[in-house]
């Protein structure tokens, strides 16, 4: 899918046209990673150095990472997360190979489900003409909505950490529906993965962050079916709670 999916009517941004370029050189490439950081850090999402492949290996060198080139550097990641260019350009020049995350539950949270859900539910919101905001696949199996987030609410005994649903280094123990939520991070395009995968946007970070809950419906109820046809399972049993 390219990021001409779902883009929106009227004059193209300048972001959606690095984002087709395709990069002549070396250093070509290194000015268009940092243009594309740049931009998602513009519409305020948060960023922080992350890990890389490094051969077969994660470049952390820990013996069976969990998540190879899907975590942050350092343990501090969600104090070090900022949307200061001059911080992200230093990290981007002195880490030309590193992948960057964003600390969700601040200013967005994140949907993330199964790519073939995610493709089916982002061409039925667009054709009901929801709004949806920026958009990303992640690798081969993943999509991810970024929204709004409600992890900060005025009342503070109203918001819940990511752990309800699950920490980054167990997500392969929820298949479905995850939301990222205070606590938690992804991975931002542009990012490498293992076996010559990538992070890369399907709508860019331009687009406005709608609320979660117009998308959730959507979202669940592609899981569910696509849950059903893949597994077998029953559809309650997978599609991923609603929380009240």
């Amino acid at each position: 899918m390219g990021v001409e999916f779902g883009r929106s009517r009227g004059a193209e941004s300048r972001l959606s046209r690095w984002l087709r370029r395709r990069p002549k050189d070396a250093a070509d490439e290194a000015s268009g990673r940092s243009a594309l950081l740049l931009a998602t850090a513009a519409a305020g999402l948060p960023l922080a150095p992350a890990a890389y492949p490094a051969g077969y290996r994660c470049s952390c060198e820990r013996i069976g990472c969990p998540t190879p080139a899907r975590h942050p550097v350092s343990f501090a990641w969600q104090t070090q997360s900022t949307t200061d260019p001059a911080q992200i350009e230093r990290w981007a020049l002195a880490q030309p190979e590193a992948n960057f995350i964003t600390a969700t539950g601040m200013v967005h949270d994140v949907l993330d489900v199964p790519l073939r859900a995610g493709r089916d539910a982002l061409e039925r919101l667009l054709a009901s003409g929801v709004e949806v905001g920026p958009v990303a696949e992640s690798g081969d199996e993943r999509m991810l909505f970024f929204t709004a987030t409600r992890g900060t609410p005025e009342d503070e005994d109203e918001w819940w950490p990511c752990e309800l649903d699950c920490h980054p280094e167990t997500m392969d123990e929820h298949p479905g529906l995850r939301w990222h939520c205070r606590g938690s991070y992804v991975l931002v395009p542009p990012a490498r993965l293992p076996n010559d995968l990538t992070v890369d946007w399907v709508r860019g970070p331009e687009h406005p962050l709608p609320d979660p809950l117009t998308l959730l419906e959507a979202l669940t109820d592609a899981c569910a079916r696509h849950a059903v046809e893949d597994e077998g399972l029953e559809a309650h049993s997978v599609a991923w709670p609603l929380r009240r």
